[in-house]
């Protein structure tokens, strides 16, 4: 809630453009100044703060309320974006739930943004057509984003609604991609990403993908650049989950997988060993502290040439379930064979 952006709480349109030229746009950075620095930067008086400073607390302080309210608020929105593929949505009781973190992670190759790009048209559809109709904020970390995939995956996907022209430039014209590829362009970009969804009206974000340079940048075998490592992550999640639940939207990551060892005893005889297989396993990228940041968690698989798999890992609302599906040029196709 102290992520929340100042022109978000109320305050005069002139004190938040005076506070930006400053570098205070959140809560968190106006109530950690201290009062000389906000006599400076605002301009006011000091009788003014009391109130000032009740505004901006009240908008941080987590609102108390009930399971009837909250059920109420979501009765109100758009509950799901549904995925299209028919033994997901079913498992997963309507699709990426709103309000909202899922992560999407697998192997290089096996579709993880092919299902980000088909999400994203899905976004923009009208409502009837099971969409948002609202626009999609994707930033894309790999350079994998590819606007005539986009545009392939509409037409092949929906050939009679985007047989118009129109609709298609409106589609594309609707997916804001903002390409970043440092740690720290990174989190720049997710601190005005709240001012980013009150101009465009997004209902859905795309973060593809959350490894890519926290990998190529921080080495977990060092323990000064772990715990960095580690904040940084800590602040990306939970700004994230501010803001898929401040708007009620689905968020969609996508996460790489690493080869982990089991423990296991050793001897003086053993030390020249190498693990077997047996006592490897392929897990999510970025460690435990991560594993618990996203609200359901989808593995992607190979299962031959032209199958993949996707695995329900962790949901509240559904068991680990497996569901088989084959990459189209029209996107990602169900099998309808849940297990």
């Amino acid at each position: 809630m102290a992520s929340k952006n100042l022109r978000r709480v109320g305050l005069p349109v002139e004190l938040c453009s005076r506070l930006a030229k400053q570098h205070v746009v959140t809560c968190q950075e106006f109530l950690t100044l201290s009062s000389l620095d906000l006599l400076r930067m605002t301009g006011r008086s000091y009788e003014d703060f009391p109130q000032l400073m009740m505004t901006i607390s009240k908008h941080c302080c987590p609102k108390t309320t009930t399971a009837l309210e909250n059920k109420k608020q979501h009765k109100q929105q758009s509950a799901f974006l549904p995925t299209s593929l028919a033994s997901l949505d079913n498992a997963l009781c309507g699709g990426l739930a709103c309000g909202s973190v899922t992560e999407v992670s697998g192997p290089p190759g096996c579709g993880k943004t092919q299902l980000c790009m088909m999400l994203s048209v899905l976004a923009t559809l009208p409502k009837r057509m099971g969409g948002l109709d609202s626009p999609v904020i994707y930033i894309d970390t790999e350079g994998a984003f590819s606007s005539l995939r986009l545009i392939e995956i509409a037409q092949r996907r929906y050939s009679e609604y985007f047989a118009c022209q129109k609709r298609l430039l409106e589609m594309t014209s609707r997916v804001h991609l903002y390409r970043e590829f440092s740690t720290q362009h990174i989190m720049d970009r997710l601190q005005v990403l709240e001012e980013s969804l009150v101009e465009t009206g997004a209902q859905f974000v795309v973060l593809d993908s959350v490894a890519s340079a926290v990998r190529q940048e921080f080495d977990s075998r060092l323990p000064f650049s772990l715990v960095q490592r580690s904040k940084f992550l800590g602040q990306q999640a939970a700004f994230l989950k501010y803001l898929a639940e401040e708007f009620c939207i689905p968020i969609l990551l996508t996460n790489q997988i690493t080869v982990k060892f089991n423990d296991r005893p050793t001897s003086t005889l053993e030390t020249t060993e190498e693990p077997s297989v047996e006592e490897s396993f392929v897990t999510t990228a970025l460690g435990t502290t991560w594993g618990h940041s996203a609200n359901t968690r989808l593995v992607l698989q190979f299962l031959n040439t032209q199958q993949r798999q996707i695995r329900v890992a962790k949901s509240p609302v559904a068991p680990n379930m497996d569901f088989s599906y084959t990459v189209q040029s029209s996107g990602d196709d169900d099998d309808n064979s849940g297990e």
